[in-house]
């Protein structure tokens, strides 16, 4: 049977979480622009959390905005899905199951347009969420008439008009506004890119006071790995185990985190956030994004070389490892905590880094390194380079940690270039580099000894924009690093600390 509004009253499954039918009954509040997995592990996940414990008691209207696949999936479940919450909290396994309904309906843009825009005349709406990827937050030239327009900002700025007209401009009619798109300060960018389409198309100027006055559009940071639905083997088990077919089941980590920057209106509004402390409202949120890209990005960065060149093909494999992990843990406290460059205190780094730990650990995301080496030098630069300077304004002794994951990276891409494309190579075997600055490290690596090479690639400004040679006694460190993983191999440097 198929999980249904119908089949739910069949499904006896223990430990299995399933909505209460007067959850279904609950009105609109929500206009959710995006159908991924990360919606549905996270935003969702929280709304439908605080619907059961009776909080926010509101639904998601889905709008479908591509025009690939369909909504079927949706419909036929009735907008339910099966989330599998999996992973390590707290040194402890984490395994909870959940039949989510905060989802009411899926629309589809290209279909049901009158229908979208008929929400916007509903007294229950009160938020707005998106997920479009990057790339939907940006200025298309969109006439908002269009059924439908062609982004989603000219979207958007339709229902927002629509519902401007449907309640005569009045201020209590406004909605709290949150992507969760992964750029910085993806609320401010999408209120500015809406006020200019208002302009583009030529809307009163009441409709302008409306818009920057009676609506709330919030930055956000999501953070949470969503792998979506379970390989084929997986799901054919689980499904038999369970006894119903589900075509939205969703595996999500255990750790999660929605920071939305907004004042005590917003928080009035979005009151699921009291259901979990996964979600943070709060005045600035730079706090949690400098928190999530050093301890968590950067760590992936500086440890991805290291643990590849050990032979470790996945996260979870080098986490095992004794060795890597004290790694790990003394890159993030001894090297990065003390260097991030904003103000947070000790117990906020120690408990992120835990929470790390228990993410890398977790058997049920197998994280390729190969894959995280992606675009390595821009890493290196976006995500390390922040932490290194601001190290060496604190103090001129050698953060040694980093070296090492420095030294291994510069390693990882000694290149050679194969019909094209640039691949590196460890025991013999191949492996490919997918790095724009590929070429750059080709050339520091023609001819050159290991000293030589760490003053070719830290010298470079096209990489780093500044002489990395001139921190005093980082080259140093990270030619004896790369010397030892030379001579000794990376997994040896690793347990025993060795160097040439």
């Amino acid at each position: 049977m198929i999980l249904s509004k119908y089949n739910l009253k069949k499904i006896n499954v223990p430990g299995l979480v399933v909505p209460d039918e007067a959850l279904f009954n609950l009105p609109e509040k929500v206009l959710q622009f995006g159908t991924g997995v990360l919606l549905r592990g996270l935003p969702d996940y929280f709304i439908d959390k605080a619907n059961r414990n009776g909080l926010f008691n509101g639904r998601v209207v889905v709008v479908k905005s591509t025009d690939t696949g369909s909504a079927d999936e949706f419909d036929k479940q009735d907008g339910l899905y099966s989330l599998y919450i999996k992973g390590i909290e707290d040194g402890r396994e984490v395994n909870e199951q959940i039949v989510c309904s905060a989802i009411s309906r899926v629309l589809s843009a290209g279909k049901d347009w009158e229908a979208i825009l008929k929400v916007a005349h509903s007294p229950h709406l009160q938020v707005v969420i998106s997920n479009t990827t990057e790339v939907g937050i940006q200025l298309v030239q969109d006439d908002i008439r269009k059924h439908p327009p062609v982004s989603f900002p000219g979207k958007l700025l339709a229902v927002l008009y629509e519902r401007y007209k449907a309640f005569n401009g009045s201020d209590k009619c406004g909605l709290v506004i949150v992507p969760t798109e992964l750029i910085v300060d993806n609320g401010k960018k999408l209120e500015s890119i809406i006020l200019e389409l208002a302009h583009l198309n030529k809307l009163e100027p009441a409709f302008m006071d409306w818009l920057e006055g009676c609506n709330h559009f919030c930055n956000s940071l999501v953070d949470r790995i969503v792998p979506g639905k379970p390989d084929a083997a997986t799901n054919s088990a689980i499904t038999k185990e369970c006894g119903y077919e589900d075509d939205l089941r969703t595996v999500s980590e255990v750790y999660s985190l929605w920071a939305i920057e907004g004042d005590e209106k917003v928080a009035s509004v979005l009151t699921f956030a009291q259901a979990d402390k996964g979600v943070v409202i709060t005045s600035d949120i730079e706090k949690f994004r400098e928190l999530k890209l050093r301890l968590l990005n950067a760590t992936h960065t500086l440890s991805c070389a290291i643990a590849f060149l050990s032979g470790f093909k996945t996260v979870k494999l080098a986490m095992d490892n004794e060795a890597f992990s004290q790694f790990i843990l003394q890159l993030m406290r001894t090297d990065i905590a003390p260097a991030i460059p904003y103000k947070v205190t000790t117990e906020e780094t120690d408990d992120f880094t835990y929470k790390v730990l228990d993410r890398f650990r977790n058997p049920n995301i197998e994280h390729q390194w190969i894959s995280i080496s992606a675009q390595y030098s821009s890493k290196i630069k976006m995500r390390v380079l922040p932490l290194l300077l601001n190290h060496y304004k604190q103090t001129q002794s050698v953060p040694e940690f980093i070296a090492l994951g420095f030294a291994a990276f510069i390693r990882f891409m000694k290149v050679n270039k194969i019909d094209g494309r640039f691949a590196g190579e460890i025991d013999g075997v191949e492996y490919p580099v997918t790095d724009t600055q590929a070429d750059i490290f080709y050339k520091a690596w023609t001819k050159a000894d290991a000293e030589q090479v760490v003053k070719n690639v830290l010298s470079n400004k096209t990489l780093w924009d500044t002489d990395l040679t001139q921190l005093p006694g980082f080259a140093a460190a990270v030619t004896a690093q790369l010397a030892a993983i030379m001579h000794n191999g990376a997994l040896e440097v690793l347990e025993t600390g060795a160097k040439v």
